[in-house]
């Protein structure tokens, strides 16, 4: 079935890039109307913004959402891979400001924060997109591709000249709390020679090694008291893979490999496989389909303790 939050959840902080403070709250919403966000700071116009590869604003930084009119919203990619990764299907965003909290830097707040309160079963199927062929996007170096399979599945590869970092890979199945158990607390990462470049230029004004982010400088992790999993920068890309693949619209039914890829890439990824026409269709998922969708089975003692 399809589902919803019980009740309004509340997340307040910091903007990463902004500096500034900002608060999030996941209100339910009806069957069928998705994830969309409302930026409750705009007296007038149109406030909501679809959660949706359409409306994406790509940028190699961050996940940024903008309407019609113009309006935007940054930063959703935690929220949005939580609200998968918990199987939640319909949902509205008020944010009170351009935009997400950044937390710690991982998912791991909003998860414990939406199955703390619970999720809502809603008198609906889940509809699903089922990726019918195999589709990939090239940027340089970078490679995303998406192919057939019965489950969503993430592979990715990373490598980064800084030895604390140097190359990584994973792969996971991301259902039955898998996303919860091996990717939530993963947090958000950068260069110390980046950190100064974004900061000179005006971003990243949030950004504090230790609370909100890990910086690596070399073969040296700066942030205090190191890393919450040996390979957590390859599982914090897979974590932001997660939640692009979901501005899909609906859950993916498919398997994405990602090397040295990044939000941006990944757009053009769902881009190309909604324009390719065969290459996608959406299913109503029920039985043994349904348990295959990510947040299907997650339970309170599968989430980290971190957050």
């Amino acid at each position: 079935m399809q589902t919803t939050v019980k009740t309004a959840i509340s997340f307040a902080g910091i903007g990463l890039h902004s500096g500034q403070p900002a608060t999030a709250t996941v209100r339910p919403a009806p069957v069928g109307s998705g994830i969309w966000f409302k930026r409750t700071d705009v007296a007038v116009g149109q406030r909501m913004i679809p959660a949706r590869w359409d409306a994406v604003n790509r940028s190699p930084l961050c996940t940024k959402l903008r309407n019609n009119t113009g309006l935007e919203v940054s930063t959703v990619e935690h929220l949005m891979a939580a609200l998968a990764g918990c199987g939640v299907h319909n949902a509205v965003i008020d944010l009170d400001g351009p935009e997400v909290p950044i937390l710690d830097g991982s998912s791991a707040p909003f998860v414990r924060g939406i199955m703390a309160t619970g999720v809502q079963p809603q008198a609906a199927p889940v509809m699903a997109f089922e990726v019918l062929k195999e589709v990939t996007v090239r940027d340089g170096d970078a490679v995303a591709t998406i192919k057939p399979s019965n489950t969503l599945r993430i592979d990715f590869e990373i490598e980064f000249a800084d030895a604390a970092i140097g190359r990584q890979t994973k792969s996971l199945v991301m259902n039955n709390g898998s996303f919860a158990r091996e990717l939530c607390d993963s947090r958000t990462f950068c260069r110390q020679a980046d950190v100064e470049a974004m900061q000179a230029n005006g971003l990243a004004l949030g950004g504090q090694s230790g609370e909100n982010a890990v910086v690596f400088d070399g073969d040296a992790v700066l942030s205090p008291g190191g890393l919450r999993h040996g390979d957590e920068p390859v599982r914090h890309k897979m974590l932001d893979a997660l939640g692009d693949l979901a501005l899909a619209g609906a859950p993916l039914l498919g398997h994405y490999t990602g090397v040295r890829a990044g939000h941006s890439l990944t757009n053009t990824l769902l881009r190309a496989l909604f324009a390719q026409e065969g290459a996608v269709r959406l299913v109503e998922c029920t039985g043994d389909m349904a348990a295959r969708l990510p947040g299907h089975g997650l339970h309170w003692g599968e989430i980290p303790a971190v957050a």
